[in-house]
């Protein structure tokens, strides 16, 4: 049995994976760390198993961490709308100031990844994106926030930190079921500029939920980083991936 945190849990992709953690109540006891009692009530129905706390806090996540073996990392900084589209022009998005990427995306990792450290957690999953190697990729012009460069660094903080790692950097997500797909893994974001027969990178928010718990499972998932996107349901000799272990033998360490 091990005692999983993970923040961001009433994300998209967290609810996901906290949801599917507590499914395998044999396997893990999966805690949720969010800001919002209303919206965690209004996802799982009410705050049991959850801590209600804020990853710019220390003392919060530091509280939230004790006792844990593992740590899922799932927060991100969230654009908001400020203009919609109109006369032909794209919508018009920023981060509220207290939410730029580099508040949430390195500064909240940081003190999350200390907060593991001082805990002594034995590994951590941290969700990143692809597009990272791109300073002028089109995330990072939104809000002038450039989530991207602010991720990365986050994301070598916590291999250098010397705690096992496991970076997983989706594709753009999609929400479509999950587990009826091949998954495709790479590095240094070829899969986006340059993907396999053409394919469009992205990937459903469930096999990225499965891959994260598979994360936690599989040992040779640990100290590995990598993009990951998935083939079309109707791709031409596609396998489905069941074989985590396998799939996680593709991936290699460092950024």
């Amino acid at each position: 049995m091990k005692r999983i945190l993970v923040t961001g849990a009433t994300g998209k992709t967290g609810s996901l994976v906290l949801k599917q953690l507590r499914k395998q109540s044999d396997r893990f006891e999966a805690i949720g760390f969010a800001r919002s009692p209303a919206k965690i009530t209004e996802l799982f129905g009410s705050t049991a198993g959850f801590i209600v706390g804020d990853i710019t806090d220390k003392s919060s996540l530091e509280s939230a961490i004790k006792g844990c073996d593992a740590l899922v990392i799932l927060t991100s900084a969230v654009p908001q709308m400020i203009a919609p589209p109109s006369d032909g022009k794209p919508p018009q998005f920023a981060y509220p100031p207290d939410g730029m990427p580099e508040i949430i995306d390195y500064q909240g990792q940081k003190n999350q990844i200390d907060a593991a450290l001082q805990a002594g957690i034995e590994h951590i999953v941290l969700m990143g994106s692809m597009g990272g190697t791109n300073p002028n990729h089109i995330l990072n012009k939104i809000g002038n926030g450039n989530i991207l460069i602010w991720k990365r660094k986050a994301e070598q903080y916590l291999i250098d930190s010397g705690i096992d790692y496991t970076i997983i950097r989706a594709g753009g997500l999609i929400d479509e079921l999950g587990g009826n797909r091949e998954l495709l893994i790479g590095k240094d974001d070829l899969l986006s500029t340059n993907p396999p027969d053409g394919i469009s990178p992205i990937i459903p928010r469930e096999d990225v939920a499965l891959v994260i718990i598979n994360a936690l499972i599989e040992a040779n998932a640990r100290n590995k980083a990598f993009d990951i996107i998935s083939k079309p349901e109707d791709a031409p000799n596609a396998t489905v991936t069941k074989d985590f272990a396998s799939l996680f033998a593709q991936a290699t360490g460092g950024m």
